[in-house]
């Protein structure tokens, strides 16, 4: 695969500078272009160390229009970032669409470097490959186009730049040290300018070039596998040679403009709603749920307070061990999630957990992939959240109301899953409840917050507009379930015609989940 960058290609300055005329208006151009539509753009700079990518970096940020652009450096993981699922550092920095972000460093880079050293066997290898197909593909269908430029050296080339650097190093030093002895300004000065040329002299050459030199071979082969699993036709990898710096920084400033002037010219007007849900089921997986399961307030009462009792122990337990927790609540209209949340946050250390209302996207929200806005609120290792409402959205009010097309709904049952693996897959628990009531009972709760002063706020227009569509809903719950339920993350139908019922029961199906994860 990098034969093809190893070719000796150069530009001359005459070329350099007539490339260069031609190329800034184009980048310009597309930069009001790009914010005037509904793409979003992702550069990912990956490649050799010491193959110049800060100065392709620099490059672009120059011919761009900086307003439309973002760098974001990713090196060695904060313990922020380590305490939640491996793309969490990506997602929470995706540019909005009409921008463009430049990712220094990406998700390649912990597993190519990983595999180069050992640290890894092929089998996890291939699978982060896979998991990065999944993101990207996820990514590209939801309206951002992926650049992905790899900048290469060859091994002698890379030999002959270190030596070089090597060389400019000690000259600048002992220059900087002459400097420092003729200097009359005193001792520290002195030091001050020593310190300050050995510094630039170092940064001309970064360290991490010289342990890839010398590993060089292993980090070539862990590179190509990495470029030919993930190199889609959705994401290809444009292998660029970095011998020649005119060469290389005119061929990916070509190459992003070119990739984002297809998408432009590619990009179609998006329905403005959806064909209504028709209903294939006449039995769903909610006629199942036992909605006759009753507690009197003399039985529930101890019983719910030995099920918090339990839950609290618990999380404690789970915050000693780095177990986040994730619980996600959907239900009818007034089927009891506002009363059920309050019961499970009192079940538990107030620093421990945090609840997160989820409502229509905000503007900020729908510039960014629909998952995003879930992702920045993952929890830290041992902490606990609650979503009131969810991603399940997409699949629910979004399918049934038309608001999302038929083909960004089906596909996200796919992409739930791989939301949902990747926090198993870091260790936190998965707990998602469907807060099930009959017809006849929602009515009575609807007319009894009609009636309650306190409670009116409750109940809207779009309560009463969506109870008519109860058929289509129930379709979309049972192929949600159908989808969705997996053996890590399974939904739990929850009987909540009984409001005492349902919150026993959600309280003592979060503490059986915790302490399943406990045990292992």
């Amino acid at each position: 695969m990098f034969e093809t960058a190893e070719l000796d290609r150069k530009l001359s300055k005459p070329e350099y500078k007539a490339a260069v005329a031609a190329l800034r208006p184009r980048l310009i151009a597309l930069g009001q272009a790009l914010r005037e539509s509904n793409l979003g753009v992702i550069a990912i700079v990956g490649g050799v160390e010491g193959a110049g990518k800060s100065e392709v970096i620099n490059r672009l940020c120059e011919w761009l229009d900086p307003r439309g652009v973002e760098v974001h450096s990713f090196f060695e993981p904060t313990d922020d970032e380590r305490e939640r699922p491996f793309a969490w550092r990506f997602w929470r920095r995706l540019p909005a669409r009409g921008r463009v972000g430049i990712f220094f460093g990406s998700w390649y880079t912990d597993p190519i470097i990983a595999r180069a050293q050992d640290r890894s066997t092929i089998a996890e290898f291939d699978d982060a490959l896979d998991h990065i197909v999944q993101l990207e593909e996820a990514l590209v269908v939801d309206g951002y186009v992926l650049v992905k430029l790899w900048f290469h050296l060859d091994r002698d080339t890379l030999r002959k730049r270190l030596a070089k650097a090597k060389r400019a190093v000690a000259e600048e030093a002992e220059a900087a040290d002459r400097q420092a002895e003729a200097d009359r300004g005193g001792e520290n000065v002195a030091r001050g300018a020593q310190l300050r040329a050995r510094t630039r002299a170092g940064l001309r050459m970064s360290p991490l070039a010289h342990k890839f030199q010398k590993r060089y071979k292993a980090f070539s082969v862990a590179s190509e596998r990495a470029l030919r699993h993930t190199g889609t036709g959705a994401a290809p990898w444009q292998v660029i040679e970095a011998n020649d710096e005119r060469y290389r920084d005119v061929t990916a400033a070509d190459h992003l403009a070119s990739a984002v002037e297809r998408a432009l010219a590619e990009q179609r007007p998006r329905p403005s709603k959806a064909p209504q849900l028709e209903v294939r089921d006449k039995v769903t997986v909610l006629d199942r749920v036992d909605l006759s399961r009753t507690l009197e307030e003399e039985a529930a009462a101890p019983l719910l307070e030995a099920a918090q009792d339990r839950l609290f122990r618990l999380a404690w337990q789970a915050h000693k061990r780095n177990v986040s927790t994730v619980i996600a609540f959907e239900g009818w209209d007034a089927a009891g999630k506002g009363g059920a949340i309050r019961r499970l946050t009192g079940s538990m250390d107030a620093r421990l957990v945090s609840v997160v209302p989820v409502a229509a996207p905000t503007d900020e929200e729908r510039k960014h992939p629909w998952l995003w806005r879930f992702w920045r609120h993952l929890p830290r290792d041992g902490r606990v959240v609650i979503f009131d409402r969810t991603w399940y959205g997409r699949v629910l009010v979004e399918r049934v109301e038309g608001f999302a097309q038929p083909n960004e709904w089906r596909r996200a049952y796919h992409e739930i899953n791989a939301f949902e693996e990747a926090l198993t897959h870091h260790g936190a628990v998965v707990v998602k409840c469907w807060l099930h009531i009959s017809q006849d009972e929602q009515l009575r709760r609807f007319e009894e917050r009609q009636a309650t002063d306190w409670k009116r706020y409750k109940i809207t227009d779009e309560d009463w507009r969506n109870r008519e569509k109860w058929g289509p809903y129930s379709q979309a719950i049972h192929d949600m379930v159908a989808q969705t339920s997996t053996a890590d993350a399974p939904w739990t139908l929850i009987s909540a015609n009984c409001k005492r019922n349902a919150r026993v029961e959600i309280v003592t199906t979060v503490a059986d989940a915790l302490e399943r994860r406990l045990r292992r």
